[in-house]
């Protein structure tokens, strides 16, 4: 099957293929206008130059290989694993818990206590004067001794674990051995994190480390996924596909606490706003199980951030738990978000953006990315493959799709300039084939028409969708189908009416009628 593209302008058209899928070879023809009732026609058949994407430049992970490390990050790592090391040989990772004595061995070692100090009272008389002839004979260099053997011997101990006490060498963190003698290839990644957010300040990404690790202690985080928590909120955030460099995509939709009886029951009082922080954490957990922390691998997420119709900042509640909840994140999730997006921003993100971007880090700023609501999908498309977008955000991926999966065909790119016509064309060379095609133009604002052209000149063309008008306001992409019954083509019509060029993305498919 080929599919042939059209344009009628006096420009020649661009056809491209969406990066990351396999290239196709339309056809283009390109038809001059001429005044008068004469049209001359120049056809040029050739293979269309690849039309890349426009991608962020600086979107790619930080390399976590040792070989890309600069100098002074190789050290900074070599030393954070060396006092990691130190603290759990040490056992002085986490918080020492002081022990709980029952009553009987609070008597007996009060009873032992009380008879030690009968004995120490009848040998003080008598170690007395030994001591005064010492001190006359040694001056001052008997104390001074003592005070440095006992000096070594408190740092002695300080090194040493506690007797009785098991070194822990299976500490983790996000299921990745902690321990640098393990040798795990993961370990430098997670270390790195810490270092990074640090600006590879050993010492404080070490403190931060160990911080993360008491709070996950206390907080119990490790069993976190098997909690069944706030299950309404299942639509305010979720993972959902993968990016051009395979991040988890997080999508969060701030619109569903526009939902009153929602806000309330997830925000009324501070036990519920609670159980909301938990929740967010237990996704984060879900997420971070989609990574790959092992050098090369995808190690962080792409964070989607929809504000359409968000309550915004005048919500109190929400506002509190949302700094909460970045709070948390920043603390001891650290560089586990490679973009945040925000999308759909209404105007007081820019008020309120002016106001904190004086307080945020060059590092943190660089994450973000901000589109309103024209722009959209056209920023998205610049992280994300059309099939992996959502149709909401204007891509073609759809819930439960019987059609397409991600892997199932390529996607499809044609530039129109403005003023300008162009076709696509979707071969059926056999009778009895299902065709089935998505369609999305970014900003649409064009004339539209579906129609299907018999290869025998004796048979009606038959019209598959009327020409229509669509507007800006349009949301996701169009799909439809239709059977063929004889050889023949689908020939898809786009008319650019507006003052600018638009991008048209398409995929299509074909199969026998048997297979449906």
């Amino acid at each position: 099957m080929t599919v042939e593209v059209k344009v009628e302008e006096t420009l020649v058209a661009e056809v491209g293929v969406v990066p990351q899928e396999e290239p196709m070879k339309p056809v283009i023809e390109n038809e001059k206008v001429v005044e008068g009732d004469d049209k001359v026609k120049e056809v040029a058949e050739s293979e269309s130059k690849p039309r890349a994407v426009e991608k962020s430049s600086s979107y790619k992970e930080e390399s976590n290989f040792l070989s890309d490390l600069k100098e002074f990050e190789r050290k900074a790592l070599s030393e954070l694993k060396l006092k990691l090391e130190e603290a759990i040989l040490g056992n002085n990772i986490f918080k020492k818990e002081e022990p709980k004595e029952n009553a009987e061995k609070e008597t007996k070692v009060a009873e032992e206590e009380e008879k030690k100090e009968e004995k120490e009272d009848e040998k003080k008389e008598e170690k007395a004067e030994e001591v005064d002839e010492k001190k006359t004979e040694e001056g001052d260099e008997v104390p001074v001794a003592e005070e440095k053997e006992a000096a070594a011997q408190e740092g002695e101990e300080e090194k040493k674990p506690e007797e009785g006490c098991e070194v822990d060498k299976d500490i983790s963190l996000w299921g990745v051995p902690l321990f640098p003698g393990k040798g795990f290839e993961g370990t430098d990644v997670v270390l790195l994190k810490f270092l990074r957010a640090r600006e590879f300040k050993v010492n404080e990404a070490f403190e931060m480390l160990k911080k993360t690790l008491q709070w996950r202690k206390e907080s119990k985080i490790d069993s976190i996924l098997d909690e069944d928590i706030c299950a309404d909120l299942s639509s305010a955030a979720y993972l959902n596909g993968v990016d051009r460099e395979g991040h988890p995509v997080c999508y969060n939709i701030f619109g569903v606490f526009d939902n009153e009886e929602l806000y309330q029951k997830t925000f009324g009082n501070e036990e519920k706003r609670g159980q909301f922080l938990r929740w967010r954490l237990q996704l984060m957990e879900k997420s971070i199980q989609k990574l790959d922390l092992r050098p090369g691998g995808s190690s962080s997420l792409l964070q989607i951030n929809d504000l359409k119709n968000s309550p915004g900042p005048v919500k109190k509640e929400l506002r509190i738990a949302t700094k909460q909840a970045v709070g948390l994140l920043q603390d001891n999730y650290p560089e586990l978000v490679a973009k945040n997006i925000f999308i759909n921003v209404p105007f007081w993100y820019y008020a309120l953006n002016a106001l904190l971007s004086p307080f945020l880090t060059q590092r943190t700023k660089s994450k973000f990315v901000v589109a309103r609501p024209a722009k959209v999908t056209e920023t998205l498309l610049k992280y994300i493959p059309a099939q992996e977008i959502p149709s909401q955000y204007g891509g073609f991926k759809r819930d439960n799709d019987t059609e397409f999966s991600s892997e199932d065909c390529a996607v499809s790119e044609l530039i129109l300039r403005a003023g300008s016509t162009g076709t696509i064309q979707i071969d059926a060379a056999e009778a009895d084939n299902t065709l089935v095609w998505d369609l999305t133009v970014l900003g649409w604002e064009v004339n539209y028409k579906e129609e299907f052209v018999p290869t025998d000149e004796g048979s009606y063309t038959i019209i598959v969708q009327k020409r229509k008008k669509i507007g800006s306001n349009n949301e996701g992409p169009i799909r439809n189908t239709f059977r063929s019954n004889e050889p023949g083509k689908v020939v898809l019509t786009i008319e650019n009416t507006s003052s600018k060029k638009k991008r048209v993305l398409y995929r299509f498919k074909a199969k026998k009628c048997s297979t449906f």
